[in-house]
């Protein structure tokens, strides 16, 4: 999986958001906040290009006090509501 072209993390106000540059902004419309965690996978998947599940995972478990199994979870349910709103 690759975060698709145009999708950028943002800080605004204080909150992590994604948004979309240029056209995507248009075809986008909207802003998705992320907590500190997802902000944090976003720019691990960023730093990985082509990613997956699992190697997100795996980083998630080197760098915070997670379970596999739950990192796993996590990042799936991320992945997921990435899929759904399209930027990835």
């Amino acid at each position: 999986m690759k975060i698709k072209k145009g999708f950028v993390l943002r800080e605004v106000c204080g909150e992590h958001v994604i948004v979309g540059e240029g056209l995507d902004a248009i075809n986008f419309g909207r802003l998705l906040a992320l907590n500190e965690t997802a902000a944090w996978l976003w720019k691990e998947a960023q730093g990985l290009g082509d990613f997956t599940v699992d190697a997100l995972a795996e980083r998630l478990c080197e760098n915070y006090e997670v379970s596999a199994d739950e990192a796993r979870r996590d990042v799936e349910e991320i992945i997921s509501e990435w899929q759904e709103v399209g930027v990835i």
